[in-house]
């Protein structure tokens, strides 16, 4: 067993960083060293999960040793991690619905999941512990499942690929996969943290027309600039119902709307808001992960709108992670820019408050 630090959750809002101790790979297991493991919502929603676990899941790192069924990876190997684990057997991996998983089940994160490494391959205090997303990434070793890693091609920095394991796929994947719009197509934007950022990064390379981000912070619509947004609007906090702000879109959409709006701000309240800023026929999507209960119009779903709330951008992670790694290298998508500040594991409450502030894009824990 390794002995080596990691932030555990207590399932009631606290978490501390302490000792754990990970297993030797057995069967279709590999053990990976971290290097690098990036910060997101969801990270901050697990602190109240119910039960101790060991946070984090995106997360980037070497390859140390692999179990004997393992053929694909071997010690020294550069990986990025994913939280869609297939089974590859199930009724959603045969269709090609590998991020909704039956037997992993992955983003069930209130139930304890089936696709996890055997219950002693990692423990706390003597006693077996889960890993968030069948990952645990904010901690120094993991051991996980050969079907969970992606090799990192050479130039690829480890924090720039940590945050692919998820921020910047649920944004790239859900304008890719799964809204697909043509070239001049009309998007907007709700909120320019990491998902969004790469929402309005993907419209760019997916030659959109008119690509509109909003945001109540400054800084957020001068990253929102930079990274390919066409049109800004700051959104005052006094603009409860937005009217403002859908006036402003109309009038840069022929007072159509949008072809396609996003929400990627987690605020509950706005989950339905994206209705407000399509076209008839358009599609609303939701992809920052609301998990509470909310309320709408239903006025505002009429003629023709679809609504979709898709996971992890219909991640297929053998497809997506090297087609968004090929794009980085060729200059045509930006990974480091994305990482506005990194950290070590001791500063996680630091990173976890400057997160939810608003002061970062991405924030990275660096491990030594």
């Amino acid at each position: 067993m390794i002995r080596c630090q990691a932030a555990i959750a207590d399932g009631f809002g606290r978490f501390e960083v302490d000792t754990i101790e990970v297993g030797d790979p057995t069967d279709d297991e590999v053990l990976v060293q971290l290097q690098a493991s990036g910060i997101c919502h969801t990270d901050h929603a697990s602190l109240q999960w119910g039960r101790p676990l060991i946070m984090g899941h995106e997360g980037a790192g070497i390859v140390r040793a692999t179990g004997p069924l393992v053929s694909e990876f071997s010690a020294g190997d550069p990986v990025v991690l994913n939280w869609a684990i297939p089974c590859g057997t199930c009724f959603q991996c045969v269709r090609g619905a590998q991020v909704l998983c039956e037997t992993s089940r992955p983003a069930h994160v209130l139930q304890r999941s089936a696709g996890h490494a055997r219950p002693d391959g990692t423990l706390w205090q003597s006693q077996p512990i889960d890993r968030s997303f069948n990952l645990g990434t904010l901690s120094e070793w993991t051991l996980v499942r050969s079907a969970a890693l992606t090799r990192i091609p050479p130039g690829v920095p480890f924090s720039s690929a940590a945050i692919v394991g998820c921020g910047v796929m649920t944004g790239f994947g859900s304008l890719t996969n799964v809204a697909r719009p043509q070239p001049g197509d009309r998007i907007v934007v709700l909120g320019c943290g990491g998902v969004g950022l790469n929402i309005i990064q993907a419209a760019r390379l997916a030659e959109c027309g008119r690509i509109i981000a909003l945001d109540q912070r400054s800084a957020g619509l001068e990253r929102a600039r930079d990274f390919g947004a066409t049109h800004v609007i700051q959104v005052s906090p006094d603009d409860n119902t937005l009217a403002e702000v859908v006036r402003r879109v109309m009038d840069w959409t022929e007072g159509r709307g949008a072809d396609f709006a996003f929400e990627a701000t987690s605020v509950p309240r706005l989950a339905f808001a994206p209705l407000r800023f399509v076209r008839d026929g358009g599609m609303a999507l939701q992809v920052s992960g609301i998990n509470e209960s909310v309320t709408g119009e239903m006025p505002d779903f009429m003629w023709n709108k679809t609504y979709l709330t898709p996971l992890y951008g219909d991640c297929v992670p053998s497809r997506d992670f090297p087609r968004i790694f090929r794009h980085y290298l060729r200059g045509e998508l930006r990974l480091d820019e994305l990482v506005t500040r990194t950290y070590q594991l001791g500063e996680l409450a630091n990173a976890l408050n400057d997160m939810m502030e608003g002061r970062n894009a991405k924030g990275v824990i660096l491990f030594d």
